[in-house]
């Protein structure tokens, strides 16, 4: 496969400083760390954020378990502990439902501060698929697990072989909850196999607040008595000491709207009245999206797997590789002339085209000619996304700065998410785009050079905003700095 020649791509590094002392795109000075300083503080950040068996996705914040943070936390901690890392993704499984889902929320004891919590999901109280033991929520987040636990298995192979043999050891011991998973997502998620994930929510997409998702949210309308819950976002982030910028983007403005929120709280109490059930969501949800980068993630998760289990001899291999190949084509199919994916809405049938991250999906899960692929990732480097020119660090935005909107500091509306661009350079690699990967990977330790490990950035200032230090965000870092 053909690499990005060089001269193709644009310098992706941190933006030069002008002669007038003021860096062009605003970006907020400070001293670079090396990449070893900055793999030394991810892991004090991620010991920092380690209750035991779980890593919380961020104190204050985020104080419980996140589905697809945890395979993020594992896949970091594997540079660390292979046996830490496998207690991450055990503790996970631990909270599976009777179904095969693996939840997007497992809660911790003793905080009862977040919201939704608990008892506004009463998952016990109304489906017979929820587990008895840990609390947890009722839906679903991107099936990035199964590419965790290849990292994991490599991680402890290059260790020596009694870690890779202990590793082995528990990696088969959590196949069947592995397998199951993936058999709910491909028979419950996508039950006319048309090889897309269908999600019920857009907090399952991982991409809370998403331009993805306008055109299907318009449909979510909450009852007339429905009285929405206290948001704990804006309080526990206005609470956080040092939250503030240095260019004073305000909370509100980084988190999603009360009238998004209203209506993310209202699709929660449809979803109870369908009693968590698949077949029932279908028939009854006011949004009903399918999703083309969860599809990507999910294809590129069971072609992992498969290998898992051809190396260690376990059952399915050739199911996993089904699911790949049916989902890879799903993506493909939704994809235009240069390889942009698009989602779905399955209430509409309409296709939903928005110039956001998720577009770049079958960089993730292939199947892709070789020309329109080089297409996909010249539109990744253009001046639509890191190449853009008023970039503090030249990594993608969460949605493009050319897209109408684009909102530089609100959340999935524009500002850059660390994990996505791990995503991106693991897809790239894949692909055989080893270059283009190089440049993406270098241009990430810039930005994760400051040592904050925020849970996003402002693509112009290059402030550090939302959550810190962000669990996944410093895991990430430690991976791309110690398993380049």
């Amino acid at each position: 496969m053909t690499a990005t020649p060089s001269a193709d791509l644009p310098h992706l590094g941190r933006q030069q400083t002008r002669d007038d002392g003021h860096a062009s795109g605003a970006l907020t000075q400070h001293r670079a760390l090396t990449e070893v300083e900055t793999a030394a503080r991810a892991a004090h950040a991620l010991r920092g954020n380690d209750r035991g068996r779980l890593t919380v996705a961020a104190p204050g914040l985020y104080p419980h378990m996140w589905s697809w943070d945890a395979a993020f936390i594992a896949i970091g901690l594997a540079q660390l502990s292979t046996d830490r890392a496998l207690t991450e993704l055990e503790t996970l499984l631990a909270a599976q439902w009777r179904n095969g889902m693996i939840p997007h929320i497992v809660f911790a004891d003793g905080d009862a501060s977040y919201e939704p919590g608990p008892k506004r999901w009463a998952c016990c109280d109304v489906s017979p698929h929820a587990p008895s033991g840990p609390a947890t929520s009722g839906l679903m987040q991107p099936p990035v697990h199964g590419i965790a636990v290849r990292r994991i298995l490599d991680a402890a192979r290059r260790a020596g072989a009694a870690e890779a043999r202990a590793a082995a050891d528990r990696i088969r011991a959590m196949w069947p909850a592995l397998l199951a998973w993936h058999r709910y997502l491909a028979e419950n998620r996508d039950p006319d196999h048309t090889g897309l994930l269908t999600i019920y929510h857009g907090w399952e997409s991982g991409l809370d607040n998403s331009p993805r998702w306008d055109v299907p949210y318009r449909s979510v309308v909450p009852a007339p008595a429905f009285v929405p819950f206290r948001r704990a976002d804006v309080q526990a982030l206005d609470s956080l000491e040092g939250h503030e910028p240095p260019h004073s983007t305000g909370v509100e403005d980084q988190r999603p709207t009360d009238g998004d929120y209203a209506r993310y709280q209202w699709l929660i109490e449809e979803l109870r009245q369908a009693r968590y059930d698949d077949t029932r969501a279908r028939e009854t949800l006011s949004f009903l999206v399918a999703d083309v980068f969860a599809s990507a993630i999910f294809a590129a998760a069971s072609e992992e797997l498969a290998t898992v289990a051809d190396e260690l001899d376990l059952p399915g291999a050739d199911e996993l590789i089904g699911y790949a190949d049916r989902f890879r084509r799903g993506v493909a199919a939704t994809t235009d002339e240069d390889g942009f994916a698009a989602d779905r809405d399955l209430r509409t049938g309409l296709p939903l085209r928005t110039k956001t991250i998720a577009g770049f999906a079958a960089l993730l899960s292939g199947g892709l000619p070789p020309r329109t692929r080089r297409r996909l990732v010249d539109t990744l480097f253009s001046s639509d996304w890191c190449g853009n020119p008023g970039l503090a660090t030249a990594v993608p935005p969460s949605t493009s700065p050319s897209s109408p909107s684009f909102d530089p500091a609100r959340y999935w509306r524009g500002p850059q998410w660390p994990p996505m661009n791990w995503l991106l350079i693991w897809g790239l690699r894949r692909s055989g785009e080893a270059e283009a990967a190089a440049v993406l990977r270098a241009s990430t330790l810039d930005q994760l050079s400051d040592g904050v490990f925020a849970e996003y950035y402002h693509p112009f200032t290059g402030d550090p905003l939302g959550a810190r230090p962000q669990s996944w965000t410093a895991a990430v870092a430690l991976d791309l700095v110690l398993n380049a």
